[in-house]
């Protein structure tokens, strides 16, 4: 479901003159959608694997090295069955970096990331493995917001958060014409500024704690 939502943010929803959704289910379940549904799944059952090599040892890691290699080669053929939909059906998206040339230097580093996963596996370097995955997918998203902005009216390039299949230069929903007032942002702005050191203090102390592998000993269940 995730990545069907990520799939209808890069092809685009039909939105009307007032931003609000002007379609059915049956709009949201379009192919491309559902391709990326299906890459979605791919990328996540090589990450997930990848990361249980990472935490176990003996007869369970050696079977979940063997789920990483076939969950990498479900994940890069989805990858450039994916990619190939995009230019063909969703030209769009290629268009900033056209525009931007450098910009390709994030799909680049994309690929070094997925080519290495292989590499450091074979070489059993499980945290470099899990590194490379991870830095794989901050380039997807990376792309994918990158993808999303679009010209509007006036000819500016701006960021979308949902682009409108219908009239996309007067219908998309971007960050300023979907934005909340300038009061509700400096509040969300400041509940932010303090919630977030928090979480990611005890988001860091929790994966501390439980570093490394994890190990079965006669205490443990």
């Amino acid at each position: 479901l995730l990545g069907v939502t990520v799939g209808n943010l890069a092809h685009g929803i039909p939105l009307d003159a007032a931003h609000e959704f002007a379609g059915s289910l049956l709009d949201l379940l379009n192919p491309y959608a559902l391709m990326v549904g299906v890459t979605t799944v791919a990328l996540f059952m090589m990450h997930g694997s990848i990361y249980v090599v990472m935490k176990t040892q003996g007869p369970l890691h050696d079977q979940a090295r063997n789920w990483v290699h076939n969950a990498m080669i479900f994940f890069i053929i989805c990858y450039a069955t994916t990619t190939m939909a995009t230019l063909l059906y969703v030209p769009r998206m290629a268009e900033p970096f056209k525009a931007h040339p450098w910009l390709f230097s994030l799909a680049l580093l994309n690929m070094l990331a997925i080519a290495n996963i292989p590499r450091e596996i074979f070489h059993q370097r499980d945290s470099r493995t899990f590194a490379s995955s991870c830095l794989s997918i901050l380039c997807l998203m990376g792309l994918l917001m990158i993808g999303l902005i679009t010209r509007d009216e006036t000819g500016r390039y701006v960021p979308n958060m949902i682009v409108s299949t219908v009239d996309t230069a007067r219908n998309s929903l971007t960050i300023y014409n979907g934005a909340s007032s300038h009061k509700t942002l400096c509040i969300m702005f400041i509940i932010a500024l303090t919630g977030m050191p928090l979480v990611l203090a005890y988001t860091l102390s929790i994966y501390w704690v439980f570093r490394g592998k994890t190990r079965l000993e006669s205490t443990s269940y």
